[in-house]
């Protein structure tokens, strides 16, 4: 295998496949197909279990839908180095890079805190979307991206150091229980509620260290090392992620709860963060496999967007489409939850359909 060129301004192809894939996912569960698959399934049928896995665990546990927003905030983290010096090599000198980054964190905020506000119908302050973190995370991860790896390692490990005592050190008895755990202790500081879900603010802290791990794997797919040995690299590096985190949680010691981000959770999705770039990375830019990689490609290239987009209005795009194929596809004898798929997927093709329309006029919305 050879090793890419050490452009500072080289793009990955393999980063836009695995955030294009991200996104398409997100944007349909915004359109309810995995609800609709849940109906047409419902528990006692062989593909429930299948199904299953496009929800949140509802506490101690994991599956694939918990690793998505890991998966995004660590792609970030890759993506930040390529960024920072594009934008250096284009005669940006530090601190206007500076302004643009904090520019682009409270913009995040902002973004995060008011899509509480579209959910909740009314004005109201909650921290617990992913874009709200994902400004604290970036910010974090910036000011370490001239450090050296090991500074970068050192902090991110101090992070989940930190999360751990604090949450045995509010509740020794019982320190990762729902309704009783530090991070909801700091929730009635902070917004004077908690969430009924077990979602918290302060997992800003410990996921900090999936966009600080990304932008240490990003660095090194900057450098001029042989491309067989970044992907060693990171493979090991995510092996030894699920090692820690799937140890931590079988032993007893810390359980894996995605909803308040404990430190085996962020290790095992942290882990298969890390495994799943260095197989993308490998089969997109080292095989040079390219086909069927265009559907998710043109998702990724307007992330942001389509979030906010189908958070928005994903289901009344459901509900629009619903109109349409149920008086298409009624007389079928479809059924209710028949059609409800049908209009699901048809709400996740004009979503797709939007990007497309996008990438063809040019059109890159950029934060």
């Amino acid at each position: 295998m050879t090793a890419l060129s050490p452009n500072p301004t080289q793009r990955l192809v393999s980063l836009d496949v695995y955030r294009g894939l991200t996104m398409f996912l997100l944007v349909a569960e915004a359109a309810l197909v995995y609800d609709a698959f849940l109906e047409l399934f419902p528990e006692g049928h062989s593909l429930h279990p299948l199904f299953l896995q496009f929800t949140h665990h509802e506490w101690n546990g994991l599956r694939f839908w918990d690793l998505i927003q890991p998966f995004f905030m660590f792609i970030v983290g890759v993506a930040m180095p390529f960024s920072l010096n594009k934008r250096l090599t284009l005669s940006e000198d530090r601190s206007k890079v500076t302004l643009h980054i904090l520019k682009r964190c409270l913009i995040l905020f902002l973004f995060g805190t008011g899509l509480h506000c579209v959910y909740s119908g009314k004005m109201v302050f909650e921290l617990w979307n992913v874009l709200t973190q994902l400004s604290f995370t970036i910010l974090v991860t910036y000011f370490l991206l001239t450090k050296g790896w090991k500074v970068q390692l050192g902090v991110s490990l101090g992070l989940l150091a930190l999360t751990e005592i604090l949450y045995r050190a509010y509740n020794p008895e019982v320190p990762f229980e729902h309704g009783t755990n530090f991070g909801n202790y700091t929730d009635q500081l902070l917004m004077g509620k908690i969430n009924r879900g077990g979602w918290v603010a302060i997992n800003a802290i410990p996921t900090a260290a999936h966009t600080i791990w990304g932008a240490i794997c990003g660095n090194l797919l900057l450098s001029a090392k042989p491309a067989s040995e970044k992907i060693k690299t990171i493979a090991l590096a995510g092996v030894a992620g699920l090692v820690i985190g799937y140890g931590l949680d079988l032993a007893g010691i810390t359980p894996i709860i995605k909803r308040i981000s404990t430190v085996s959770f962020v290790f095992t999705s942290g882990g298969w963060a890390l495994v799943a770039l260095a197989f993308f990375y490998w089969w997109v830019d080292v095989k040079n496999r390219r086909k069927g990689i265009f559907a998710f490609l043109i998702v990724g290239m307007n992330s942001i967007f389509i979030y906010l987009f189908a958070e928005m209005l994903g289901r009344w795009m459901n509900k629009t489409v619903g109109i349409f194929t149920g008086g298409v596809f009624g007389w079928m004898g479809l059924g209710e939850h028949g059609l409800f798929l049908i209009a699901s997927l048809g709400a996740l093709t004009a979503m797709w359909g939007l990007c497309y329309f996008l990438y063809r006029k040019g059109i890159f919305f950029r934060i």
